[in-house]
């Protein structure tokens, strides 16, 4: 009864002692890893259809192509440990991409009883806002691979035939979906540069042209790819996400 009080009180003025501050994240932590773990093992059950699904995009590529058949080639392994690896790699990935919005939802109740009522609002639109730019830069990052493994597949020309290993494919595609995700997280922050006053509208304005040539030599480096439709799908998003803030930033009057 005296702890439920404390809490209610903690929750009431925003504050918390030290030790039940860590004890609150301690669980919102162990309640996180749990659920990365139960999401993990369900992938890892459900393994053959998620790699199936994942490899497609090789399938598509390669259909009819490259001495393959209509249905296009298979992944490969020369390491007898690659297709464990590749099962728990997925299992990890999956279990970690099915687990955001319950790891999202825990730090959500450990930082908001903190927060003033304006700050809990910001927050939601940023939390909120986060999960689904990151989506949409996965969503955008699919259609993506299979542009970007026709390039790469075909510029050595016909003379070479892919033997592409399966755990070396499946890093390549967790780190388009990381890369693309990630970068789509543009716009949070320049919101949230606008909303401080670390920048404004007019600045953003007169700096387009470093903002084009700076977003394309980002989206360079952090393709893992390295090839243009990666560049190009990443560096046109990520500059309309620009000019979006400007606009956003002017309605704000920022």
């Amino acid at each position: 009864m005296r702890l439920r009080r404390r809490k209610k009180a903690a929750a009431a003025t925003g504050t918390m002692p030290l030790t039940e501050h860590l004890l609150e994240l301690r669980k919102r932590i162990l309640i996180a890893f749990a659920a990365v773990l139960l999401c993990g093992l369900v992938v890892f059950i459900f393994y053959n259809p998620v790699i199936h699904f994942l490899s497609q995009p090789y399938r598509d590529v390669t259909a009819n192509a490259h001495g393959c058949g209509p249905k296009g080639c298979d992944l490969n392994f020369t390491d007898p440990l690659t297709p464990l690896l590749v099962r728990l790699k997925i299992a990890l990935y999956g279990g970690l991409a099915l687990s955001v919005p319950i790891i999202m939802w825990e730090i959500w109740r450990f930082i908001v009883p903190g927060m003033s009522k304006t700050e809990r609002k910001y927050a939601v639109g940023f939390f909120v806002g986060g999960i689904v730019l990151f989506l949409m830069g996965c969503v955008v990052a699919w259609f993506t691979i299979s542009k970007a493994l026709s390039f790469l597949l075909g510029v050595g020309g016909s003379s070479l035939r892919p033997l592409v290993d399966a755990n070396k494919y499946l890093t390549l595609v967790m780190l388009m979906f990381a890369a693309f995700g990630f970068a789509f997280e543009f716009p949070l922050l320049l919101m949230f540069l606008l909303l401080v006053g670390v920048v404004n509208t007019r600045q953003l304005r007169a700096n387009r042209r470093w903002a084009a040539v700076g977003l394309t030599t980002f989206a360079a480096v952090i393709t893992p790819s390295q090839d243009p439709f990666s560049l190009l799908f990443m560096a046109i998003p990520l500059y309309i996400f620009y000019e979006g803030a400007i606009l956003l930033g002017r309605l704000l009057k920022r």
